[in-house]
């Protein structure tokens, strides 16, 4: 018996929702990212019109990345609490470039990424051993940049991954 092009779609579609259902069951427990107003991120403002982008499509990806890269660094019975006041993706749009250019992100050193959070690191005891404020920037994020990456989070990946990195020893 064939399928119909339809019914091998649905079961594509399927497969793909059951995937991420799984990916986000295993998402750490020692870490918890969550974001403040989201409505009101920098990036958020940026997206209108032409340029409206799915806040989901960019903070569920970027939470489960945070949650994950994070809990390596914690040592055993740490928790870690994150709340993410503000995100500026790598890049804006310039529409005075021409009609064809109105929906392309342009990504210069002028736009780098910014992420800015607060965090509560926990002992396995409970008790607070660091808590502050962290603004995320790296003017230099383009020379750090692969040239085979595809992913349309990497730069923020990246500015994560710098933080977490310089951040083990003193998060």
């Amino acid at each position: 018996m064939k399928s119909s092009p339809l019914s091998r779609l649905l079961c594509v579609a399927c497969l793909a929702l059951v995937s991420v259902a799984a990916r986000a069951a295993t998402l750490p427990g020692n870490v918890n990212v969550h974001y403040k107003d989201p409505q009101h991120f920098t990036e958020a403002k940026r997206s209108f019109g032409r340029h409206r982008i799915d806040a989901d499509d960019y903070l569920n990806p970027l939470k489960a990345y945070i949650a994950e890269r994070a809990s390596r660094i914690l040592a055993p019975g740490q928790r870690l609490d994150i709340e993410v006041t503000d995100v500026d993706r790598a890049g804006e749009y310039e529409p005075w470039r021409g009609p064809r250019f109105d929906d392309v992100r342009i990504i210069k050193d002028i736009y780098p990424p910014r992420i800015d959070l607060d965090f509560t690191l926990y002992g396995a005891d409970g008790k607070v051993l660091r808590e502050g404020h962290r603004k995320l920037r790296d003017a230099a994020f383009l020379s750090r940049a692969s040239a085979t990456d595809r992913d349309p989070l990497r730069y923020e990946k990246s500015l994560v991954d710098l933080w977490l990195r310089k951040g083990a020893k003193k998060l």
